[in-house]
């Protein structure tokens, strides 16, 4: 009788074992600047509060005006802090505001005045003005 065979793996053929590490979640710090608002630091989130841009055409129905394509910018997302609702006491018998509710919208932080000429019917222009988003912050909801 034979001893067996020591096992090894076919050749050519490489055995690779890979643990998977355990994964730390680390929510993202913020900070506050000198104006006072809020700042966010490694928040990775695709759908967070930031200016998106999109090209529209802008159009007068009475004067039978439009513009070129114009690209304006708008704050959209989500604010990672957090809502909620607080409830008020009170030594009276009515609650005229029973709660104190705090939230935080995707709201424009800094704009610009911008113009566009539109040519209507008949060869005559006129001016529509609108504000340009330069950037979005969290504020709390007014």
């Amino acid at each position: 009788m034979r001893p067996p065979a020591p096992l090894s793996p076919p050749s050519g053929l490489l055995l690779l074992l890979v643990f998977c590490p355990l994964v730390v979640v680390v929510q993202a710090s913020s900070s506050k600047t000198e104006s006072g608002h809020s700042t966010h630091h490694g928040d990775t989130e695709p759908d967070r509060c930031m200016r998106h841009h999109f090209v529209e055409t802008i159009t007068h129905s009475i004067y039978k005006c439009n513009s070129n394509m114009v690209l304006l910018a708008r704050c959209e997302g989500h604010c990672s802090h957090t809502s909620r609702s607080d409830p008020l006491i009170s030594f009276s018998s009515v609650l005229k505001q029973p709660f104190k509710s705090t939230c935080f919208c995707c709201k424009p932080h800094t704009s610009k005045l911008k113009a566009v000429r539109l040519r209507c019917a008949g060869g005559t222009r006129i001016t529509a003005t609108y504000r340009y988003i330069l950037a979005c912050n969290c504020e709390e909801c007014s």
